[in-house]
């Protein structure tokens, strides 16, 4: 099966509910999100999905809707620095920690992340859209406590604020994970400018809590010299979440889009594109790292090696050579891609000797790779597979499945190779 990649284009930002909406439109699970709000074992909201225009541009709305008062109050009053007292939008800052919880008394009974993960866990959705849950959470409690100056623990959510980024975040785990994405592409994140208006008091934009997330998780920020906040703290905390990739492939097909509306009117459409993209496989641009090595230990270069191939590099190998002085030396070669060569180089500057590394920037033509799973007469076991430019498919046993297939039945390698080749055929 070919892998299914995100590409998230922010350029009007991007916020929970936003999201949300683009991957519904996207073709995630609309019954599994409902199976897990339905089982949340807290009250006081409702949601609505519905078609809404934007610049006449149809887009996905998806809107959590509580009990309480949760209008997007006048655009003036939040950019405007009028006083209140009272103040409360969805889509700014919604927690405090105990200290502010006490000068805030007006407000309802908060959480804190403990209080969230028990919730979490009594959700009915998968393992890994809990998982994803939990991290969209952890981010946003840590950038929060980095803003405070407190502990993750002392960070609390209002109750109200709370509530609106409960659902939103397993909203957006649940839809993510039914949409079996491998690779996410955010290039950046489009920002305005001015203050925002929150419980505690005129804020600079990007908020605190959206800073900190965008310095931890090098994301990209691109300026939209506008008045407003267009990244709110959920929806970059999802970003840092999910995003693999800052540079998109060099071409790829579009299977689907998905339009998710904003809540607020700007210059800008408020809309943020989901594109579902299979990449173009004919012309791949990857990377070969080489340095030569004359004076590491043996279990040096071992231990690099596995270093490398666990921090994504393609291929490692050693070529034995000679180097001045007639010393015994040898070249360490590194495949990888784009994203991974800085990590990769830091790898062999760290664990190695080298002072110096040499990098070439290679095309190359592969062919569209998945992953099977094989029914044999001694159980089951893994394959990968390739298509030819024919149509044709090639499968190749996995070496470890092989090998655990062999042991199991007390079968040698190639008797076990063979039946899982014979399993692939029959696909």
């Amino acid at each position: 099966m070919e892998e299914k990649s995100l590409y998230l284009e922010c350029n009007a930002g991007i916020s929970g509910d936003m999201a949300v909406a683009a991957l519904l439109d996207a073709g995630a699970s609309r019954s599994a999100l409902e199976e897990a709000l339905n089982s949340l074992n807290i009250e006081g909201f409702r949601t609505e999905i519905k078609r809404v225009k934007k610049n006449s541009i149809d887009c996905q709305d998806f809107n959590v809707i509580l009990d309480t008062d949760n209008h997007d109050h006048d655009m003036e009053y939040l950019f405007g620095h009028l006083e209140s007292e009272h103040s409360h939008n969805k889509e700014e800052e919604h927690t405090h920690n105990a200290e502010h919880h006490e000068h805030h008394h007006n407000h309802h009974e908060s959480r804190g992340i403990a209080e969230i993960n028990a919730i979490i866990d009594g959700a009915k959705m998968t393992d890994g859209a809990r998982e994803l849950c939990k991290k969209i959470f952890t981010i946003l409690a840590e950038s929060e406590a980095k803003a405070h100056g407190v502990q993750v623990s002392e960070v609390h959510f209002h109750e109200v604020g709370a509530l609106d980024s409960i659902v939103d975040i397993i909203a957006l785990a649940v839809c993510f994970d039914s949409l079996n994405i491998t690779n996410v592409y955010v290039p950046y994140l489009c920002e305005g400018e001015g203050t925002v208006r929150c419980q505690h008091g005129l804020l600079s934009i990007p908020v605190p809590a959206v800073s900190n997330i965008l310095s931890s998780y090098k994301i990209p920020l691109s300026p939209l010299h506008q008045r407003g906040e267009f990244v709110t703290p959920t929806g970059a905390a999802f970003v840092a979440a999910v995003r693999t990739h800052t540079t998109l492939p060099s071409s790829f097909v579009v299977q689907k889009i998905g339009l998710g509306a904003g809540k607020r009117t700007y210059e800008v459409p408020s809309i943020l594109r989901a594109f579902i993209i299979t990449e173009e496989h004919s012309a791949k641009k990857i990377y070969k790292l080489e340095t030569n090595i004359d004076d590491s230990t043996g279990e040096q270069l071992g231990f690099v090696m596995n270093e490398l191939f666990n921090s994504g590099a393609h291929d490692v190998f050693y070529t034995p050579c000679f180097m001045k002085k007639n010393r015994p030396a040898y070249i360490l070669s590194v495949i990888c891609d784009a994203e991974h060569r800085e990590a990769l180089e830091s790898i062999i500057f760290c664990h190695t000797t080298t002072v110096g590394i040499r990098r070439f920037e290679y095309e190359r033509t592969i062919l569209p790779r998945f992953q099977v799973k094989v029914k044999t007469k001694w159980g089951e076991a893994e394959a990968k597979g390739v298509t030819l430019p024919t149509g044709e498919a090639r499968f190749y046993p996995e070496y470890e499945s092989a090998i655990k297939l062999a042991k199991e039945n007390n079968v040698s390698y190639e008797d076990a190779f063979l039946e899982i080749k014979r399993a692939c055929k029959e696909l």
